[in-house]
């Protein structure tokens, strides 16, 4: 704000040193992609991101047939989530399907149409699943689990994956092909009824828990994990329920995810993702500082061009540490802050104009090994016997 030229009078302006709010973008956007070959093709283009806003029925009109309706069913079986899918031309074999489905990187079409998922529809997918075609029998690496290793990477998302869903050594395998600190591997499938047949269908389970996912995010909040949630909602049953704890212990600490059930149904039973950094192995910490991260790059636009002033950084500090503040009150966050270290601000490098505003955080882990120490306390018994004593007195 200047007052450089010549005036008589009183004159006023507003500052334009003004605060900013960290805004946070939706954190539960379902990505999809899969064949719908019965699909109006108007309404439902080829290789176009489509966004359902928390209706199924703006899925008219898609068909029965391929595999994006069942996915997107399988979502809305926990909770009417935004949706962000990619329809794929069905091609003449399977090899074909594939490959229209893995699509061109450079043209973005295929699974790298997510990637356009915010330019087309205003949001960007966080949970990606590409059900019927991320599964193997272990020994091979699907390729598109390859496309989504780079694309879960870009969108700072997390993809959700179906294991060989055969015994414990095929879904170890198939994990050892894979090493992503974004890739959640899912190894059961869930059971469908299929009324043309009366039989019990087994389809994939990787848009089934993006979609719980989706839905512990509404209920709970980012900072939780799906695992030990209810796997019951619009399923038969599972293909394979692992006994708790020996079988489930080998999958998850081998960063699968699988079904279990203590006796009150099936819940989904998994925190880490496909990954060796254990510090990042957990999902719900991973998400949490991918929505921190995103948020400050957007909140902080803004401040982009302004100039050098104590004033505006003293806004951005106070900005930063406010929103650090507030998540660390809803429990999304431990702890957190933002300062500014001089170190890494020389007067060459703001001369420049850069700055470096350095920030810590700490998502809270899921108390994934509650353990307890039981003891012997032969003392109790003297109680009991000074009871006895004035009874008998």
């Amino acid at each position: 704000m200047t007052f450089l030229t010549q005036h008589h009078g009183t004159r006023l302006k507003e500052s334009k040193e003004t605060p900013v709010l960290v805004k946070y973008a939706p954190t539960a956007v379902v990505g999809l992609v899969g064949t719908a070959p019965d699909a109006d093709p108007d309404k439902f283009p080829l290789n176009k991101p489509i966004l359902l806003k928390g209706r199924i029925s703006e899925a008219a009109g898609l068909g029965d047939s391929g595999t994006l309706m069942d996915a997107i069913k399988s979502v809305f079986y926990h909770i009417g989530a935004y949706v962000v899918f990619v329809r794929v031309a069905e091609g003449a074999d399977a090899t074909e399907t594939l490959a229209n489905v893995l699509g061109d990187a450079a043209l973005k079409t295929g699974v790298h149409a997510l990637l356009r998922g915010k330019a087309v529809t205003g949001l960007a997918p966080t949970l990606l699943a590409v059900p019927g075609f991320t599964s193997s029998d272990g020994q091979s690496k699907p390729p598109v689990v390859s496309a989504l290793e780079s694309i879960v990477e870009e969108l700072e998302a997390i993809g959700f994956v179906d294991g060989p869903d055969l015994d414990d050594a095929a879904a170890i395998a198939y994990r050892q092909q894979i090493n992503s600190g974004r890739i959640m591997i899912v190894d059961s499938k869930r059971l469908e009824y299929d009324a043309a047949s009366g039989e019990l269908i087994p389809m994939p389970a990787s848009s089934y828990a993006a979609g719980l996912q989706a839905w512990v995010d509404e209920e709970y909040g980012p900072q939780w994990s799906l695992s030990n949630k209810p796997a019951s909602k619009g399923v038969e049953g599972w293909t394979r329920v692992a006994d708790y704890p020996k079988q489930s212990n080998l999958l998850n600490f081998n960063q699968i995810s699988t079904i279990v059930n203590h006796g009150d149904g099936p819940v989904f039973w998994g925190n880490r993702l496909a990954t060796g950094d254990d510090i990042w192995a957990f999902i719900s910490v991973r998400r949490v500082a991918d929505i921190v991260n995103k948020a400050v790059r957007r909140s902080f636009l803004p401040f982009v061009d302004r100039p050098f002033s104590t004033g505006n950084v003293k806004l951005m500090l106070e900005a930063g540490n406010a929103a650090l503040r507030s998540l660390k009150a809803q429990g999304v966050l431990i702890g957190g802050k933002m300062w500014l270290d001089p170190e890494q601000n020389t007067p060459e490098d703001m001369a420049a104009g850069k700055i470096t505003l350095s920030f810590d955080l700490e998502p809270p882990a899921p108390m994934e090994d509650v353990r307890f120490m039981a003891h012997r306390n032969i003392e109790y018994y003297l109680p009991l016997t000074q009871s006895a004593l004035k009874s008998a007195a």
